[in-house]
């Protein structure tokens, strides 16, 4: 709960990620465009290898829950 990546932090995995938000509510930002993407329960994201990316923020009262399937392309 209100966990985030530390500030300058970015994930930069050499696999590509699935990532679907199972409870609660994030935040994720992607380093190449500065996009912030707005995740809700069932909201999936696919990230390609080497896209940095982070949990900008997540809520503070409410347990967010992620599955994470990485996998070589």
């Amino acid at each position: 709960m209100g966990h985030a990546s530390p500030e300058g932090f970015w994930y930069d995995d050499s696999r590509a990620e699935w990532v679907v938000l199972l409870s609660g509510a994030a935040t994720l930002e992607f380093e190449e465009d500065a996009m912030l993407h707005e995740m809700r329960p069932g909201d999936y994201v696919l990230i390609e290898p080497h896209c940095r990316h982070r949990v900008a923020w997540t809520h503070g009262e409410e347990r967010s829950v992620w599955l994470a399937i990485y996998y070589e392309c």
